[in-house]
């Protein structure tokens, strides 16, 4: 069963030791990059999350929110280790953490900078409500900004 874990002294060896297969690694951070962000935004109330299935890290991702107009939430980073993915696991934890989002309601969306070329991503994103929100930030101009609709 899929859950959303805190990053502990316990398993932040195994989360930061996942992968994704060669050709995704142009689009994220290593899982130790991810869990350092947490630490660096931490002024964003940033929270790193450990997916896991059955107790086992399978993922991890980062949501922060953002300090600039307009305020949200921003996931910064969401992966699957290679040997977990096209099982179901990556869109059951995005399930997970927009009901985590939803329940804190802090704000009423969360976006997520999107490469044009991670297809596979961009199909999760859109299952889950994202859609192309029509800005292009000038720095990524490669990349699509996806906004979900919380409430």
């Amino acid at each position: 069963m899929i859950r959303l874990a805190e990053i502990t002294e316990e398993n932040w060896y195994d989360v930061a030791c996942l992968s994704v297969k060669d050709s995704q690694k142009e689009f994220l951070a290593p899982p130790i990059g991810i869990i350092a962000r947490g630490y660096v935004y931490r002024d964003c109330r940033a929270k790193v999350y450990a997916i896991e299935n059955d107790g086992v890290p399978v993922g991890v991702a980062l949501v922060r929110e953002f300090t600039d107009e307009p305020l949200g939430y921003d996931l910064q980073q969401f992966m699957i280790d290679a040997r977990y993915q096209r099982r179901g696991y990556g869109s059951a934890a995005l399930g997970l953490i927009l009901d985590e989002l939803r329940k804190e309601a802090r704000y009423d969306h969360v976006e997520v900078c999107v490469k044009k070329a991670d297809a596979e991503a961009i199909r999760l994103y859109e299952k889950h409500g994202f859609a192309d929100s029509g800005y292009v930030d000038e720095d990524a101009p490669d990349s699509l900004n996806m906004i979900c609709r919380l409430f």
